[in-house]
């Protein structure tokens, strides 16, 4: 029997960030837990995220994942937004990283892609086929079930990725460097 991987996704946001952990048994998947990190939406950029990073360590130190995904930051017409928005990702990268974990990072047309099948799916979308592929899951908030999606993405990619690294390292610096690109999408 294959061993049991945890993946944590975690789904960035200043207001709300979502996350959920599944297990990954060879090729089957199984819902553990999702929830969302709130912030105050009144506090100042510094509290809100101290509050974002105390949630995601809290559920980091009480699930014990063993490797956590990312959803890389959308970039929209409002500059601001999009900075803070940036800030929320950075927690979401440091936390798992500060506790030891290897952090990959997938765009949001990806995961949809690997999740409904198109990269351009609506977020019902996402979450219906989160319920499918995880039919005991319960995701409190739509960000939860995106990162649950997240999660499912890194289960399906994890191995080819694990392959291209190994074959660059094999390769040489230069290599190492273009797979690695390649592997940020």
């Amino acid at each position: 029997m294959s061993d049991v991987i945890r993946i944590l996704g975690i789904d960035p946001g200043l207001r709300r960030t979502g996350w959920g952990l599944i297990t990954v048994t060879g090729t089957r998947l199984a819902f553990v837990a999702s929830g969302t990190v709130t912030s105050n939406g009144d506090d100042d950029l510094a509290t809100r995220l101290r509050t974002l990073h105390e949630g995601l360590t809290k559920v980091v130190a009480t699930l014990l994942p063993d490797e956590a995904a990312v959803e890389e930051t959308f970039v929209n017409k409002d500059a601001q937004a999009t900075l803070k928005l940036g800030h929320a990702r950075a927690v979401a990268l440091l936390v798992p990283a500060l506790a030891g974990l290897p952090v990959a990072e997938y765009a949001a047309n990806l995961v949809k892609k690997t999740v409904v099948g198109a990269g351009h799916a609506e977020k019902d979308q996402v979450g219906a086929m989160v319920r499918f592929l995880l039919p005991k899951a319960t995701a409190d908030t739509a960000d939860a079930a995106d990162a649950l999606a997240i999660a499912i993405t890194h289960a399906s990619h994890r191995a080819s990725r694990a392959r291209m690294a190994a074959h660059a390292a094999a390769a040489g610096p230069g290599a190492a460097r273009i797979a690695k690109a390649v592997a940020r999408g």
